[in-house]
């Protein structure tokens, strides 16, 4: 990942040859390969990151009263949630694939739409209520600060469970370089974040309305599959926040490069689904010639 200071320092000498040793034996007594528990490490390490913030979102509600200040802390928290999964997937994505990158992220999608709450750790679904006059820019400004505070935040706590290296794919990456996922010109790139925000955010306005059967899972499957399709061209973000969090200061792009392809590109595509999706056009050809329910 990125080149930073040491925050932590690992195991040596003793403890880390009893660890490696225990680590041996644990692999040995289930008749596992190397893979393998490498797989249930990173399992194991989005498990905890979610059981930690699902504990902080109840303290939350215990103990800050005020409805605002209580939504800029589940933003911050759902951000620091998604990145420090995020990062773990690139992991799996590394090292078992993109199939196993896209279930995980599926199964995670759904998870989050049934605990975040009103949270969404993504700055252009406020940008879309500005649009719609729903709330102004300073506080769309001020939510996006704290999503992208949250986000920032996990790759602290990434690194720290990252340099005790417990997995073998784990080594080394806790401060190693990293890298741009970006592997098309600028303007492409901004075009295909743009263009699958849009159909992403089409596709949940469109899901909230019809309200089918499983439609969080539906909406999980879209989303997901739209990630998949630019992972080997854009990384397929579609989450200025996430994109940040994740590559701000990798090898291989500008800092004007990474804020026109993951904040401009997704930012435009997420405004230009409120025109297409309230365009008569598209009602005509999502509702047919029912009237929608006012």
């Amino acid at each position: 990942m990125r080149e930073t200071k040491a925050m932590a320092v690992p195991p040596s000498g003793p403890q880390k040859t009893f660890l490696n040793t225990c680590l041996k034996l644990c692999r040995r007594a289930a008749g596992a390969s190397t893979m393998l528990p490498s797989l249930v490490v990173s399992a194991l390490f989005i498990l905890l990151t979610l059981v930690l913030a699902n504990g902080a979102r109840r303290l939350l509600d215990r103990l800050v009263k005020d409805s605002f200040m209580r939504l800029l802390l589940q933003e911050a928290i759902a951000a620091f949630e998604l990145c420090a999964c995020c990062f773990e997937l690139i992991i799996v994505a590394d090292n078992f694939g993109v199939s196993a990158y896209g279930i995980f992220l599926f199964l995670l999608t759904i998870w989050w739409a049934f605990n975040w709450g009103d949270a969404t750790a993504c700055p252009y679904t406020h940008i879309e209520d500005v649009v719609l006059g729903n709330t102004d820019i300073r506080t769309a400004v001020l939510i996006s600060a704290f999503e992208l505070a949250g986000g920032m935040i996990s790759f602290k706590y990434v690194q720290l469970l990252w340099s005790l290296e417990i997995s073998e794919t784990h080594r080394d990456r806790a401060f190693g370089e990293c890298f741009t996922d970006l592997q098309v010109p600028v303007l492409y790139g901004a075009a295909i974040e743009g263009t699958a925000t849009c159909l992403c955010r089409i596709a949940s306005n469109a899901l909230s309305e019809f309200k089918p059967r499983f439609s969080t899972a539906i909406d999980s499957f879209i989303s997901t599959s739209l990630v998949v399709a630019a992972f080997d061209y854009s990384g397929g973000y579609f989450n200025p926040v996430l994109a940040t969090s994740l590559k701000y200061g990798c090898r291989g792009n500008t800092l004007i490069e990474h804020v026109v392809v993951y904040w401009v590109g997704a930012s435009l595509g997420a405004v230009a689904s409120v025109f297409v999706y309230q365009h008569p056009t598209v009602q005509k050809l999502l509702f047919g010639h029912k009237e929608k329910e006012e």
